[in-house]
């Protein structure tokens, strides 16, 4: 029979339980209780795999609470991190229901607080937002009543912002790319199609021509020199192309053209 040979106190609410077969158990101190754990005790296999199903509990149950302290968690995290702290299933099968009665796990109350703290902290839409829930574990009908914590006003608010930001980090883009690229971000980030439009709408409409222009010479030279290898007439359409795909019209494209032509002759 196996004998209790010490008992020591352990890291956190834990005691370490030496066995005279050189093991050791980590127990809580409802089980030292429960089992009348002591020194000289002498255990049966039976009461010693008992304990020791208890024991993996415990320790996983205690576990899940001081991760849950710091910050609300989604079940799909509960259930990843009792697995890296190898939990058995079983255990964290128990420890996951346990939660839920005390209600320390609940997806709908994580999602709505998620969703809450994004739209004041950070820049992201709803269906950014969505994937990330999913990522967490949330069921679709849980994500969908937490997204309604994202009201449309804010949406558009939020879009408009970044929009007006992008917009005003005109690093030597047209108008049209500018445009493009703001939609692009939006849409990144998971706003919705109307929020998007209303943003874009929001912003200067009017192009200035002078300086539209002047940003397409700074572009055009700088293309003009990266296909002086080629002879003229292919160097031209590259050249236009180019511009044209930055978002240049046409006709300025061709009045730059004219003059880098007419200053070479």
């Amino acid at each position: 029979m196996i004998t209790v040979t010490r008992i020591s106190k352990g890291k956190g609410p834990f005691y370490q339980v030496d066995l005279s077969e050189g093991d050791a158990l980590r127990v809580s101190e409802d089980i030292l209780v429960r089992y009348r754990l002591l020194k000289g005790q002498e255990l049966t296999d039976e009461t010693l795999q008992e304990i020791r199903k208890s024991s993996g509990f415990d320790f996983g149950f205690q576990q899940a609470l001081n991760y849950l302290s710091y910050q609300l968690r989604s079940e799909k995290e509960i259930r990843t991190y009792l697995k890296d702290k190898e939990i058995n299933l079983e255990d964290r099968n128990k420890i996951v229901e346990r939660l839920k009665e005390l209600d320390l796990i609940n997806d709908l109350v994580y999602g709505e607080s998620f969703v809450r703290t994004n739209v004041r902290l950070s820049d992201k839409g709803p269906k950014k937002l969505a994937q990330q829930l999913q990522q967490k574990g949330l069921k679709p009908e849980i994500i969908e009543q937490a997204l309604f914590q994202y009201p449309d006003t804010d949406q558009q608010t939020i879009a408009m912002q970044v929009a007006e930001k992008l917009y005003h980090k005109n690093h030597g883009k047209s108008h049209k790319e500018l445009i493009r690229k703001i939609q692009q971000n939006l849409l990144t980030k998971g706003f919705t199609q109307e929020a998007i439009q209303q943003a874009i709408a929001n912003l200067p409409q009017e192009v200035d021509q002078e300086q539209e222009y002047d940003l397409l010479v700074i572009q055009g030279e700088k293309l003009w020199r990266k296909n002086l290898r080629f002879e003229p007439k292919k160097r031209k359409m590259k050249i236009k192309q180019s511009l044209y795909q930055k978002g240049f019209d046409l006709e300025m494209i061709q009045r730059f053209i004219t003059e880098k032509e007419e200053e070479c002759e």
